[in-house]
């Protein structure tokens, strides 16, 4: 095993060439990056923070790792409408972590970068004496006055998802050891949707103008629905019967019972 290596090693040997195509970022040599706004467009800007043992597991594959820290801020950007223009990265890292592991991690940011067309554009590097800690804060815009916010659902509003629910968590306790009865492909594909999420970037755009109250479901349909309403200062109805679940959710409630279908929201 290699050991972690120091800050500008790191830069030069596995982070810099993730900068290499955003101009503003300076090959990651100066004190901070270059953006300069698009005219008539406004900054959307977000964060999320990982960490091993909590946010992912510690034999999970660093590529899935660094693809699903990306993907989830991702889907916040998306979330208001906006669209990708690069990120920051924060990497707190045991002194013991291999550095295979970095540059997987590494792979799987520029598998994800090239899908998303965005680039790294700073960061920072430290050791800890804790667990493995990943902060990742991504950059979007979108045009002036068109965001897309929670504050704005009014009585009448219908309430839409864009996907199945329930998968990330079920894919957690998948992970975990539970349902232990459901076939192996319905337990591979709740566990990639648990560490590959899928950010809807094409889906935000589209409803600029046309969604008024939007949140990405990270806290679960109830919890973010609620987010919603809080915003609006209005209330919702949610008929269970009528939630949008995958095959595999569905096969575990079929040895749950009925009764899982609310447990998902």
């Amino acid at each position: 095993m290699e050991a972690m290596r120091g800050e500008f090693d790191l830069i030069a040997e596995l982070f810099g060439p993730l900068a290499a195509k955003f101009p503003g970022a300076l090959g990651l040599l100066d004190d901070g990056a270059i953006i300069r706004p698009r005219p008539d467009r406004d900054l959307v800007i977000t964060k999320d923070l990982m960490v091993a043992g909590i946010h992912f597991a510690k034999d999970d594959p660093a590529d899935a790792v660094a693809r699903k820290l990306l993907r989830v801020n991702l889907s916040d950007l998306a979330a208001m409408g906006a669209e990708a223009i690069g990120y920051t990265l924060g990497f707190a890292a045991p002194p013991d972590i291999d550095i295979e592991w970095i540059r997987l991690f590494c792979r799987g940011l520029d598998q994800d970068q090239t899908i998303f067309d965005l680039s790294l554009i700073g960061g920072d590097t430290v050791q800890t004496l804790g667990p493995l800690t990943l902060s990742l804060t991504a950059f979007g815009d979108v045009p002036t006055g068109q965001a897309l916010k929670r504050s704005n659902a009014q009585p009448g509003d219908k309430v839409m998802v864009s996907g199945t629910i329930g998968d990330g968590y079920l894919g957690l306790e998948v992970g975990h050891g539970m349902w232990p009865g459901i076939s192996v492909e319905h337990r591979m594909y709740l566990i990639e949707r648990l560490r590959i999420p899928e950010p809807r970037i094409s889906l935000g755009i589209s409803l600029r103008g046309i969604a008024r109250g939007v949140a990405d479901i990270s806290d679960g349909l109830v919890a973010d629905l609620g987010h919603i309403c809080a915003a609006s200062r209005t209330g919702a109805i949610v008929h269970a019967d009528q939630v949008p679940l995958s095959s595999a959710a569905l096969a575990i409630e079929a040895i749950e019972g009925p009764g899982l279908t609310s447990g998902l929201l």
